[in-house]
């Protein structure tokens, strides 16, 4: 029997009352039923039930500790009672049902961990890792707040690395009518990329820098290759910024980068893609085969472009 109130003014200590230390012996008990008070919440129980497993309490209530009791006869632990019934409740059937939520969890193995209840914690250690296991993302992805936080992220990784800037409050002029449109394209792949190879290649997002909407990739800390998803289109009378998406050429070089993983990963479908779209390259390129370069590949898509969105016969 349990309660976290007092049982009746009889059974409470009185106000101001001093506790007294008491050597109290398990014999000595007399009573086959102990009354404690833990925190202020008040428990009956035996003494059989404290004292099966050895642990704190078994100590204490065997005769080698003292314990403290009021003049009501109330044995005085200072200690938080909200889950001492959960702890009694363990001492009695080995066995009982974790609360659900994990601070709970942590909360009821501290408790464990003073009253020296060993199984008690090791059963709150396997459901606290179980939760974190159920809940651990997928994949984390980093968000850059300044230059210096992008530049230890890219020098610290030990995988490729593949970055979004996305910005579009980054704008001097109007959108064209399917910019947006291809601004989230270029977002929902950045995702669905960093699904497909989470755990291969580190991908972060940047909404600080100067482009709209660019696409970087890293390769054992340096820059091999960059696509520009935005132009500059003069129309009549006023400028507009275009966002395209080139989906091809992304993924292109999102295969690209996987060349650079430390240690390699060998990957025959990789391979096989990654010649395929060489052989389609420069001249130039083809020449330098798979080695690794310094100069950085950028691919500008559409960067200037001009159109007269006049009627015709105007």
């Amino acid at each position: 029997m349990s309660g976290d109130t007092c049982l009746g003014g009889a059974l409470c200590p009185a106000a101001g009352h001093k506790p007294k230390a008491g050597g109290l012996k398990g014999g000595s008990l007399g009573n086959k039923y102990v009354r404690l008070n833990v925190g202020g919440s008040l428990y009956y129980t035996t003494v059989q039930v404290l004292t099966r497993h050895d642990t704190m309490l078994k100590a204490m209530f065997s005769g080698r500790m003292e314990v403290l009791t009021d003049k009501e006869g109330w044995i005085l632990i200072d200690r938080c009672g909200k889950h001492f019934g959960t702890i009694l409740n363990y001492l009695r059937d080995d066995t009982i049902a974790l609360p659900k939520h994990r601070q709970e969890i942590k909360a009821l193995m501290a408790e464990a961990k003073y009253y020296l209840i060993q199984g008690l914690v090791d059963m709150c250690q396997a459901a606290l890792q179980d939760k974190k296991d159920l809940y651990e993302p997928v994949c984390s992805i980093p968000i850059i707040t300044s230059p210096k936080e992008e530049e230890r992220l890219i020098e610290s990784s030990m995988k490729p690395v593949v970055k979004l800037l996305y910005n579009r409050s980054n704008n001097k002029y109007s959108y064209t009518s399917n910019s947006d449109d291809n601004l989230l394209k270029n977002i929902e792949l950045f995702d669905k990329l960093s699904l497909r190879f989470n755990g291969r290649v580190l991908f972060i997002k940047d909404v600080i820098g100067d482009e709209i909407c660019c696409w970087s990739f890293y390769g054992q800390g340096r820059k091999i290759a960059e696509v520009c998803c935005t132009s500059i289109v003069y129309a009549t009378e006023k400028k507009q910024t275009k966002v395209e998406f080139p989906e091809a050429r992304i993924y292109e070089e999102t295969l690209n980068v996987l060349l650079y993983e430390t240690p390699r990963v060998p990957d025959n479908s990789l391979l096989e893609a990654t010649s395929r779209s060489r052989s389609q390259a420069s001249h130039s390129e083809d020449d330098e085969g798979f080695e690794l370069r310094d100069r950085v590949r950028r691919i500008h898509v559409k960067r200037y472009s001009t159109y007269d969105d006049r009627q015709l016969g105007h």
